[in-house]
């Protein structure tokens, strides 16, 4: 009898197991696979689909006999989630993220009805079908994974702990982080499987809101500029700043290096006496959010925290009359980004153009091109336009269109000992610079195509590091072993026909002024004519007052961390003085 016993208990199946896992995988792992087969994105979101659809298998393990009702109920809830990110990613080439949860929440009821009606389509509604009825396949090849107890309860607390108890454990208690911090590094690890996109973008979302909204509230709480005026009378007029990312200026034929990465500005600075060049500009810190809270406001390396007790350039404009406006194809709400956000929310009208998950995924400068149009055409006498690109961020074959990298492959003018995987990132970073250079030049023939009275400038936020500087063996950016070219920045100026005759000014003897791009405020406010209580003419590169002073870098929280850039060594690239 006791033998028969034995005989009639379930066995193991692998097959069943594979099965289960392949149905669970099925939800969030068949977009995070597109997406990294069609090289739109790295491994990392497929990876973490994979592991965190495997929680699923917890309920099916401990009750094996009730695997098709457990996994209907759970199915239906992973179908319905995982269906409308992939209709997403159909419809407008990205991923979901709380980005999305933001621009639906923060505009008005017409303009998110805009996102939901994109849905009903006939090809979403093929790929509905489709999609449910490979869902359903996969359900019918469910069968019960037996594992014997009490094998059962120790593979199901392994999968519950090593996928979430054991991150909470070692950097909560071990590392002693704060939990709030140990969360959002698990909700976003967890973002990519379905339903924890929806899940945790609406928390990621509800804690970065707190924090805008708590900005925002202390900078409208602050007090106008004292005093101030503008000389440039009342003439309608366009000013225009696009602010670049991880750009450096020696790897910009612009400047002398000697592959042709910006050609369309070559041509522009052979033929336009209107366009100006500056040679010797740097950033204060090789960071996005750390230097635009210093370039916009009245901060710098001495005074960090001005951005907090001082308007900030954006509310500067809107006092001087000006119509605001912010384009950005940065990420629009992350951890990170909150403070760009705070900023863009300073203007007057936003537009969000990119939503992705995470920053290393194809997303191209060319989607700043239509609002710009459309924001010139705005009917406001007296408008100010701020452009965020992002330029040649890493990853930088992510910043270029698919097939167009003109230095794939090239071995001319690469520092020599270059490995393979370092050589494709040196000729990418040079492409993508060919790509920036197309969107710079049509920011400019589009604005100037409007017979405009005004200027445009462009700086880029930092450089990058691509294996310049000998022995050629970094790349990116590190406050703590600095080079020249994590600080070298383009800073270009294109002035109009009608702002140049109403405003005289010639900038041919500035070019190679010694500037930081930290007192940006100073020199924006001396080609706008603005005077006010604080403006320091000295600190405007483009003033006949501007004096040199010491440009600082580094950390201004760490104690003793700030150095002069000018003692830094000098790599081997051309345009890096």
């Amino acid at each position: 009898m006791q033998s028969l016993q034995l005989q009639s208990k379930p066995a193991f199946s692998w097959k069943a197991l594979g099965w289960a896992l392949l149905y669970f995988w099925f939800f969030s792992s068949l977009l995070q696979a597109v997406i990294y087969f069609s090289g739109y994105s790295g491994s990392t979101g497929l990876r973490d689909s994979l592991l965190f659809s495997s929680l699923w298998l917890i309920p099916v393990f401990l009750f094996p006999n009730r695997i098709r009702i457990i996994a209907a109920v759970i199915g239906v809830v992973l179908w319905a989630a995982s269906l409308a990110a992939l209709s997403y990613y159909v419809i407008y080439g990205q991923e979901f993220s709380q980005s999305v949860l933001y621009v639906m929440f923060e505009t008005n009821a017409n303009e998110a009805s805009e996102y939901l009606s994109q849905y009903f389509s006939l090809k979403i509604v093929l790929i509905a079908l489709a999609y449910t009825a490979v869902a359903i396949l996969l359900w019918t090849r469910l069968r019960p994974v037996h594992i014997p107890s009490p094998w059962r309860y120790l593979v199901s607390f392994a999968l519950l702990y090593g996928l979430i108890l054991h991150p909470i454990t070692v950097n909560t208690l071990i590392k002693h982080k704060p939990f709030e911090k140990t969360l959002d590094g698990l909700a976003s690890r967890m973002e990519p499987a379905a339903p924890w996109q929806f899940i945790s973008g609406y928390y990621q979302y509800r804690q970065q809101l707190t924090s805008l909204n708590s900005l925002l509230n202390e900078n409208n709480a602050l007090p106008p500029l004292a005093n101030f005026k503008d000389s440039s009378g009342d003439a309608p007029r366009t000013l225009v700043l696009v602010i670049g990312e991880s750009t450096q200026r020696g790897r910009m034929s612009l400047y002398g290096y000697p592959r042709e990465t910006t050609p369309e500005l070559d041509a522009l600075h052979k033929s336009d006496p209107n366009f100006t060049v500056f040679n010797n500009v740097v950033t204060s810190r090789p960071y996005t959010i750390e230097i635009l809270q210093q370039a916009l406001t009245f901060a710098n390396e001495k005074n960090p925290d001005l951005y907090l007790t001082q308007p900030s350039l954006m509310n500067m404009m809107k006092q001087a009359g000006y119509k605001t406006f912010w384009i950005t194809n940065q990420q629009t709400m992350t951890a990170r980004n909150t403070m760009l956000t705070v900023f863009s929310k300073q203007t007057d009208k936003q537009f969000y153009m990119n939503q992705q998950r995470t920053q290393s995924a194809r997303e191209y400068d060319s989607n700043v091109l239509a609002p710009f149009k459309e924001v010139l055409a705005d009917p406001a006498p007296k408008k100010f336009i701020i452009v965020h690109l992002l330029g040649t961020h890493i990853k930088y074959k992510f910043r270029y269109p698919d097939g167009q990298g003109k230095f794939d492959n090239n071995i001319d003018n690469v520092p020599a000992g270059l490995g393979n995987d370092e050589l494709e990132a040196y000729n990418d970073y040079d492409s993508a610079n060919v790509y920036n250079d197309h969107i710079i030049a049509s920011l400019i023939k589009d604005y100037k195509a409007t017979d405009p009275n005004g200027f445009l400038l462009y700086f880029s936020d930092h450089g990058e590091e691509v294996y310049d500087t000998p022995p050629h063996k970094t790349q990116g950016r590190n406050e703590d072993n600095p080079t020249r070219h994590m600080y070298t920045v383009p800073f270009l100026l294109w002035t109009s026909e009608k702002w140049q005759a109403a405003h005289p000014r010639d900038f041919s003897q500035d070019v190679n002024r010694k500037y930081s791009s930290s007192e940006l405020i100073h020199t924006w406010s001396d080609l706008a004519g603005f005077t006010y209580d604080g403006f320091d003419p000295t600190r405007a590169i483009t003033s006949p007052q501007f004096k040199e002073t010491t440009r600082w870098i580094g950390n201004p929280y760490k104690k003793n961390a700030l150095i002069d850039y000018d003692t830094l060594p000098y790599g081997d690239q051309i345009g890096n003085q």
